[in-house]
């Protein structure tokens, strides 16, 4: 029961965030040069074609990633949509990164501030984005679902790095005081990885083999109904 309630409020948690950066991604689609993040590039980054590709590549499909992977764990849905939904939002969460977003972020990565600790963080950040997804897809092909659940544990704490580096942003600055740069490169890569740390901590605590069977036993209540 209380694993059931920190996951219902994890869940509410992506959303709320998913909801507040699809309110911060609209603005971007006028296409505009001087409008938030874009005003802390200079004018030869903001005219460059190829950072003006992966900009807004990147902006889109982070976020569809980010709304496709959330109903996966939540069982609620395997229940009602059964194993063709769990396959449709899985595929379209796996495409979304290995195809777009991940690539999209190494574009962004060599146009990032910070000199090249920042560079080298989201970078890394990408590939290894790219990488768990990647091994959680062909686990599956192998059917090898508890592989699978762990590797997507894995991609999808990466996937909520955006939530973390904001997050933590917050807290260094207004907490700790720590100056702008500090913060920056702090974050960009604490973000993903003590994400990817406390995932491991999960996973070691039983987290995967808690979804892998609520996920199945879910998908079997919908076969049997």
């Amino acid at each position: 029961m209380l694993r059931r309630l920190l996951l219902a409020l994890a869940a509410l948690l992506v959303a709320v965030f998913a909801g507040l950066m699809l309110s911060k991604t609209v603005p971007y689609y006028s296409f505009e040069k001087g409008i938030h993040f874009l005003t802390t590039k200079s004018d030869a980054t903001n005219d460059n074609r190829l950072f003006r590709l992966g900009f807004y590549v990147h902006i889109t499909t982070a976020l569809l990633v980010l709304v496709l992977g959330l109903p996966q764990w939540l069982p609620v849905v395997a229940r009602w949509g059964g194993a063709r939904l769990h396959r449709r939002l899985g595929q379209g969460y796996v495409l979304g990164i290995l195809a777009l977003a991940a690539p999209s972020g190494l574009i962004l990565a060599r146009f990032a501030n910070g000199g090249l600790v920042a560079q080298v963080g989201f970078s890394l950040q990408c590939v290894v984005w790219w990488a768990t997804t990647w091994l959680a897809y062909r686990a599956a092909r192998q059917r090898q679902w508890s592989r699978h659940v762990e590797w997507l544990v894995r991609s999808y704490a990466v996937t909520l790095a955006a939530l973390a580096l904001r997050g933590e942003s917050y807290v260094l600055f207004y907490v700790f005081h720590t100056k702008p740069i500090e913060t920056y490169l702090t974050v960009t890569w604490l973000s993903w990885v003590g994400n990817l740390v406390l995932a491991e901590l999960l996973l070691e605590l039983g987290l995967g083999r808690y979804f892998l069977g609520e996920i199945i036993a879910a998908l079997s209540r919908k076969l049997a109904a």
